[in-house]
């Protein structure tokens, strides 16, 4: 199936990166290069670097930015730092990281991200490692049900969990929809009614499966390191965990003296590196929503790097 990617809140991300025609670019998560090939059209002697992790959207970024001046690698965001030093590049002048998983790897059975869809359990991005058959069939009840719960929010989580295992007793969960039908007989009628019980522990051994939380801290201390002074860094958010994150790391980027208010001077001499551009996220407006529906939960967080002595208020 083709590759599609429709990205999501692209004019305010383009606004927010305050693009140099001449700057260093990257992207974090090339995707479909949505965002890349409209941040390369930007572009006049700058040059972009596009990552992703997973191998089908490297193809298909490489073809799609053949005709710009852009490099496409196949690693994580939290590998930036590597492939920015192996492309002989210090500093960059904006980078963009947008963490929802991709339309392909959604709506592509075979990917076994999608609980609508009959598929082997899967999940990888990298299409490598532990892969959600694993998850399921060999964590314990109590890792089952802590991830389930953390990474989910899910309030049935124990529940899920003992089904699992109680399942994975008489045969190996082997598809997406046997562990769908798990799920679902493990939540009360009622809730079902609600919403499709199985997106929040689909989410949450997904974002298990590919170390999602753990890349991501990672990713956002390269990614400000990689800054130039005037350099931003927009990262667009799916849900609350993620979102916490973020927003957390940005804030200490922006925190200056640690001392203890009874100190008379400054002794950690720790200053402010960065400065919020948006106070609050951005959301998609009521327009995108209708056109596209995955981007009603997306938050967009903007933060410049500044210097030490700046005043970041």
């Amino acid at each position: 199936m083709e590759f599609s990617h429709k990205p999501v809140m692209l004019y305010e991300c383009l606004e927010g990166l305050n693009i140099n025609p001449e700057g260093i670019y990257l992207d974090g998560t090339a995707g479909g290069a949505g965002h890349s090939s409209e941040i390369a059209k930007r572009l006049t002697t700058g040059r972009l670097i596009s990552l992703d992790r997973d191998p089908d959207a490297v193809a298909v970024a490489t073809e799609r930015l053949k005709d710009y001046n852009a490099t496409v690698v196949n690693c994580n965001y939290s590998e930036m730092d590597t492939a920015l030093s192996d492309l002989g590049i210090d500093k960059v002048n904006g980078i963009l990281m947008d963490l929802g998983v991709s339309s392909y790897q959604l709506d592509n059975a075979a990917r076994g991200f999608s609980y609508h869809y009959d598929a082997a359990l899967d999940m990888r991005m990298s299409k490598t490692g532990l892969s959600a058959k694993d998850v399921v069939n060999e964590y314990s009840y109590a890792d089952l049900s802590k991830i389930i719960f953390e990474y989910g929010e899910e309030k049935f989580a124990r529940n899920i969990a003992n089904n699992i295992v109680k399942a994975r007793e008489k045969y190996t969960i082997e598809t997406t929809l046997e562990l769908a039908e798990i799920i679902r007989n493990s939540v009360p009628q009622k809730f079902r009614r609600e919403k499709n019980p199985c997106k929040k522990t689909f989410q949450a051994i997904r974002m298990e499966v590919n170390g999602e939380l753990t890349h991501l801290s990672e990713g956002l201390d390269k990614a400000f390191d990689a800054l130039e002074i005037g350099g931003r860094l927009c990262v667009i958010t799916f849900h609350s965990l993620e979102d916490r994150l973020v927003k957390q790391r940005f804030a200490s980027f922006c925190t200056g003296c640690t001392c203890p208010p009874e100190f008379p001077v400054c002794v950690c001499n720790k200053k402010p590196q960065g400065k919020l551009i948006n106070k609050k996220p951005i959301e998609a407006s009521a327009e995108e929503i209708e056109e596209n529906n995955r981007s009603r939960s997306a938050k967009l967080r903007i933060i410049e790097r500044v210097r030490r002595d700046e005043q970041t208020d």
